[in-house]
Formats: C-alpha cells, sequence, structure tokens
C-alpha cells in the first residue's frame, strides 16, 4: 500500500511511523509512506495558506490553492482521498477494513478553522475523526490511521489471522479477557475453563465475555435487543 499524508506539520510523523509494525511493514516494502509539506505549494513569499473566513468568525481556514495543488501532485486514479477533521465520521475498525483495501491513500490533516468547503467538495472521497475531543491538527489522527490500517496490509502481522481477533473483532465486540503464566498470582487465579483444555468451551466463554464487556463498557457497539438480554 501506498499513503501520501499532507500536513502543515510533517515533522510531527518523526520517530512514530519508524518504529514498530509501521517500520517493519516499511522495510518489507509493504507500506510506501511519503509526508509532505502543504507549505511547499504556497506561491507567495511568505507561503501562506490560510487566510480570514468569508461572513467573520475566529480563526483562520486553510485556502483551496495549496491544498488543491498538494493533493493533485499525489493523486491517481487509484487514490482515495481521506480528510482528517472534526466534522467526519467517527472512525472504526470496520473504517480502517475498508480503507486498507485501497492501493493508495491520500491523508489530508486539518489545521486552524478547518478547510476551505470547496476543497471537501471537489477532492476528498471521505471525511473521517478519530473522536469528540479537540486536537491541535490532523497529525495525531493520521498516525492513528496509518497504524490501525497498516496492521491490516497482507503480510505484515505474519499471521494472517492476527488481525482479526484483535480489540475489535469481526463482530464488533470488543475482545475477550486475557491471561498467561502462573495459574495463580496473589491470590488471583485463571478462570478454570482456560486450562481445562476444552476448545468449545474455551470459545464459548471467550464469546461471553466478550459479550459482557462490551455490555458494560461500549454498549453502543451492541443492539438495543442484545443490550437489553446482557
Amino acid at each position: 500500500m501506498r499513503v501520501d499524508v499532507l500536513t502543515l506539520f510533517p515533522s510531527m510523523f518523526d520517530g512514530p511511523l519508524d518504529e514498530s509494525i509501521i517500520k517493519r511493514a516499511r522495510d518489507a516494502d509493504l507500506l510506501d509512506l511519503k509526508i509532505t509539506d502543504i507549505r511547499d505549494f504556497a506561491r507567495d513569499a511568505h507561503k501562506t495558506v490560510d487566510d480570514r473566513p468569508f461572513g467573520g468568525g475566529p480563526g483562520m481556514v486553510l485556502k483551496p490553492g495549496p491544498v488543491f495543488e498538494a493533493v493533485e501532485s499525489v493523486k491517481t486514479d487509484r487514490s482515495r482521498v481521506v480528510m482528517l477533521a472534526p466534522v467526519g465520521r467517527q472512525y472504526n475498525q470496520s473504517m480502517a477494513r475498508t480503507f486498507a483495501r485501497f492501493e493508495h491513500l491520500v491523508l489530508l490533516c486539518g489545521s486552524y478553522e478547518g478547510f476551505d468547503e470547496r476543497i471537501c467538495e471537489a477532492l476528498v472521497d471521505d471525511v473521517v475523526s478519530i473522536g469528540d475531543y479537540v486536537l491541535t491538527n490532523g497529525a495525531l489522527p493520521a498516525m492513528v490511521l496509518i497504524d490501525s490500517v497498516t496492521r491490516l496490509i497482507p503480510g505484515v502481522l505474519g499471521d494472517e489471522n492476527s488481525a482479526s481477533e484483535e480489540s475489535y473483532g469481526e463482530d464488533g465486540l470488543l475482545e475477550y479477557p486475557h491471561y498467561t503464566r502462573p495459574a495463580e498470582f496473589r491470590g488471583m487465579k485463571v478462570p478454570e475453563v482456560l486450562l481445562s483444555g476444552n476448545h468449545g468451551e474455551i470459545a464459548k466463554w471467550r464469546r461471553e465475555m466478550a459479550r459482557k464487556r462490551t455490555a458494560e463498557r461500549r454498549p453502543d457497539l451492541l443492539g438495543e435487543d442484545q443490550v437489553a438480554r446482557d
């Protein structure tokens, strides 16, 4: 997969994308990742990329000119342009799986009060938010998206089943509890079913624990009928 990140703060990406699974994916040529500074496409002497909003109001708005040119410099017929902004759909694992199917993602990082709306209308395929809270700009959300999508690229995790058995399984439930040795620690014991060797009962217990944990911590992931039963 190829991922192009368009941002006003390229140095924020130094470090996080050169570690762990993302680094392994890049080293194995499974992920081609490039960071581009939108300011490089500003045409005035001061490299201006923002201006006051028409109609008044606080803050500054990203101008269409530099952003259009930045996107057009990397976009192809096979690209999916994703804007990271608070006004987007809330990101989840299902969206990560969808994005992982594309050959090329262009991630457009929001800043200031946001983008001139003509950018959204003409260039953008998806608008994504990673949560209902305020961040300085879209760099951190872009890193979150890159991390979550990279681990879904075939070959990145090695075991092709690993990605489907993590914190959000294919059924949308939170992951069941995990235990490892010792079987007893400071008086706390591992559930007997996990020591039984009965794989059918273990699978049943894990399913029940996943549903219980989801109902307690994220009931929004369950339908109303499921919540009522739990």
